[in-house]
């Protein structure tokens, strides 16, 4: 009877520590959330070809989440670097600007970009053609000899971005980026995600691709799963048109995810998205973010 006793005495005690480590799970949901979650459009089936296909992943819970170590800015690591490498014309240099500035409101984050790195500091062994002629790199090259050696002043997260195409080992044709979550570094490459030009519905086409890209891989680093319930930008891809397919947005369970650590206010992240998406001329951004927003307006 004591040692029964003494057991029901230790979970208890074991409930209690846990919940005073995670006291995020003992606060009442912010209405915010409950209020945009009107507007998650649910996962379908996955059908030969989809990631989830291929990948039936389990997905990750807001308690999951709260509960398993990840990356929250501090005073003394606060700001995502980018780091192009190659010789980029003037549109592709925009298009790094307009990143640039989507990341800082997308995580309520300073955003810097480094100077540009020649493509010279990719040796020649860690280089080949592709199947179409063009010339590759190795995207682990660019991870473990650039990214980790790079100094960043108050750095969270370090994404490279190269016009040049990657590909992640010999047996692979391509890759359209790779990342290392534990040491907060990525690489993504410009070179597919355009046809021939910057120009007109290429380039906003191209500039939608490369944020989905970016802030999904920076949102890995940052302890964020593949979301397995919604059309989410945390949703993993197997190719381009699913890419393409899959939403700018991030469900409602991945935006408190993100904001239990961040302490951002929700409603000033919103409408700033509304305005970049406005300002770019990024129609189905525009319209997600204005169905939110009137989520929140009606009590």
């Amino acid at each position: 009877m004591k040692k029964l006793f003494f057991l029901v005495f230790v979970i208890l005690c074991s409930c209690q520590s846990n919940k005073k480590e995670n006291p995020e799970l003992n606060l009442p949901e912010d209405p915010y959330f409950t209020k945009i979650k009107a507007n998650d459009v649910k996962l379908g089936e996955p059908v030969f070809g989809d990631w989830l296909y291929s990948h039936p992943e389990k997905g990750q819970s807001f308690e999951q989440f709260i509960n398993t170590k990840h990356v929250v800015p501090t005073k003394e690591e606060n700001i995502i670097y980018l780091q192009p490498i190659g010789k980029f014309d003037s549109q592709q240099v925009k298009q790094i600007e307009l990143v640039r500035q989507y990341l800082e409101v997308f995580f309520q984050l300073k955003t810097k970009v480094f100077k540009e790195a020649s493509n010279d500091i990719i040796p020649k062994n860690v280089r080949r053609k592709g199947d179409l002629g063009q010339e590759q790199f190795l995207a682990g090259y660019i991870l473990d000899s650039v990214l980790k050696k790079e100094k960043h002043e108050k750095g969270i997260a370090l994404m490279a971005i190269t016009e040049m195409d990657l590909y992640p080992k010999p047996e692979w044709n391509y890759v359209f980026g790779l990342a290392s979550y534990r040491d907060k570094i990525a690489v993504s490459s410009i070179h597919r995600l355009y046809d021939k030009t910057l120009e007109g519905a290429d380039f906003s086409l191209c500039l939608e691709r490369l944020l989905k890209i970016c802030s999904h891989e920076i949102g890995h680093m940052f302890g964020l799963h593949h979301c397995i319930e919604a059309d989410c930008v945390m949703n993993g891809t197997n190719s381009l048109s699913e890419t393409d397919e899959h939403s700018l947005r991030l469900c409602s369970v991945c935006q408190r995810k993100l904001n239990s650590g961040f302490k951002y206010d929700n409603e000033k992240r919103l409408k700033e998205l509304e305005q970049y998406f406005k300002e770019n001329n990024l129609a189905e951004g525009l319209a997600l973010m204005k169905k939110d927003i009137d989520k929140i307006k009606k009590k």
